[in-house]
């Protein structure tokens, strides 16, 4: 007997925003496929925990934000969920009494994205190639590639239609134009509790 391989649920933004399957996992849109999200390390979450205080120190608290989802651009539907994400004003005002956090490509986009790099091939690809060009065609001023396992930040900032990177290793402290005064070194970031 010969069986035809199901084909997997295409999503839609509005079929994938009414998705509930009944449990905390968090899932991603890529290509209106739901990628199931490999649950954070405590690491990782250390490292994004570290960042959110800092970056409340430099912009209001109400900005910084974590689960937002972000509609990027793809040959289907295509949502992004960023470790951390740093609201503009507009962004932010655009979801004013919205009952879920999603900014869609009808929105204004962050000023920021943070992504710190989880474990394995498919999670780096994910984050410094695919991420880096759907972020980058949704114009968000500045998008952190932060990576545990290289010890490194990679700042890419929105410059004339494209992603300008700069790599900060060791003691260099984060240049950002969305945090001008930052003041965190790339060890500090990365440094254990």
């Amino acid at each position: 007997m010969v069986t035809t391989p199901i084909s997997p649920q295409i999503f839609t933004l509005e079929t994938y925003l009414a998705y509930d399957d009944g449990t905390d996992t968090r899932y991603e849109l890529e290509d209106g496929i739901l990628v199931e999200m490999p649950t954070e390390s405590p690491e990782n979450i250390n490292i994004a925990r570290r960042l959110l205080l800092e970056f409340i120190k430099y912009v209001a608290a109400e900005l910084v934000v974590w689960g937002t989802e972000v509609e990027v651009s793809g040959r289907q539907a295509k949502v992004r969920i960023p470790d951390l994400l740093v609201h503009s004003p507009a962004s932010l005002a655009a979801l004013a009494g919205a009952t879920r956090s999603t900014l869609t490509h009808a929105m204004p986009p962050p000023a920021l994205v943070v992504e710190v790099v989880s474990p394995g091939e498919q999670n780096r690809n994910r984050d410094y190639r695919y991420k880096h060009t759907e972020y980058a065609a949704r114009e968000i001023a500045e998008y952190w590639i932060v990576d545990p396992e290289l010890q490194q930040i990679t700042v890419c900032r929105w410059i004339e239609g494209k992603y300008e990177d700069t790599i900060a290793t060791g003691e260099e402290i984060i240049s950002s134009a969305i945090i001008p005064n930052w003041q965190l070194t790339v060890n500090q970031v990365f440094q254990k509790p």
